[in-house]
């Protein structure tokens, strides 16, 4: 199956590195956002890349150009090893898919390379280790046209416990919150491109057609995730990674 990378976004809230460069190539270890995502895919067997690029895609073009891959894979490979092919063997293809265009608008205009095949989709600045393997086995076993990951996210903020009377008896820092939440990670058969065109964004219209007609299944991840929004967010990454505590590093 091919995985497909959305990667074309403004990244508006992260200024600080994205007045420069694609949020999906903020680096974390010295290597891009994007690299981190595509090595929990490659460690399941799933290795065939499309990046659906848009601003800046020419940095992103640059980086997975052949000539410079080359020379870059194998020390991937030595630095971060984990089953599945090493770098060097992956398939990458960067398609610009415009800096305006909607995330269902992208992954529509690579209906052509997607060559009629059940996919991959997920987003290139969220990270988690998710089970792959069992991600396409709950979707194959469930017959849907569509599986999306969900998880019980943290509060970003501590919860205040107030009593009757309104004294404050305690708080409880970022707790797991009980509701589920999208973090990509999405499986699609071929024919749910038909309900996509260049104007569809991903998380409105097709999805929500998926669940009303009862063809999107739900596939929980109970561990790490952590979306990087804002420049605070990369920081913290980058401190898990350098301390040898970075949960995605599996």
């Amino acid at each position: 199956m091919k995985v497909v990378l959305l990667a074309g976004g403004l990244g508006t809230r992260m200024r600080e590195e994205t007045e420069f460069r694609p949020k999906p190539m903020v680096e974390i270890g010295g290597e891009p956002l994007l690299w981190h995502i595509m090595k929990n895919f490659a460690r399941h067997g799933l290795d065939d890349f499309i990046i659906s690029s848009g601003y800046k895609s020419e940095l992103i073009e640059d980086y997975f150009a052949p000539e410079n891959w080359e020379r870059k894979a194998a020390d991937l490979s030595t630095l971060y090893p984990a089953p599945g092919k090493p770098e060097e063997e992956w398939t990458i293809e960067v398609v610009n898919t415009g800096v305006e265009t909607p995330t269902g608008g992208r992954i529509k205009s690579l209906q052509d390379i997607l060559d009629a095949e059940r996919f991959l989709v997920t987003y290139g600045d969220g990270i988690a280790p998710v089970n792959i393997s069992e991600l396409v086995k709950t979707h194959e076993n469930g017959g849907s046209l569509g599986t999306v990951t969900l998880t019980r996210p943290t509060s970003r903020f501590g919860i205040a416990q107030l009593d009757d009377s309104g004294l404050v008896k305690g708080f409880r820092e970022k707790p797991i919150l009980d509701e589920l939440v999208s973090i990509g990670f999405f499986i699609f058969e071929p024919s749910f491109l038909d309900a996509l065109d260049m104007a569809s964004t991903l998380e409105e219209e097709p999805l929500g057609y998926l669940a009303t007609t009862g063809q999107l299944r739900g596939y929980i991840h109970k561990g790490f995730w952590q979306p990087i929004d804002t420049y605070r967010e990369l920081l913290a990454m980058q401190k898990l990674w350098t301390e040898n505590a970075a949960p995605w590093k599996t």
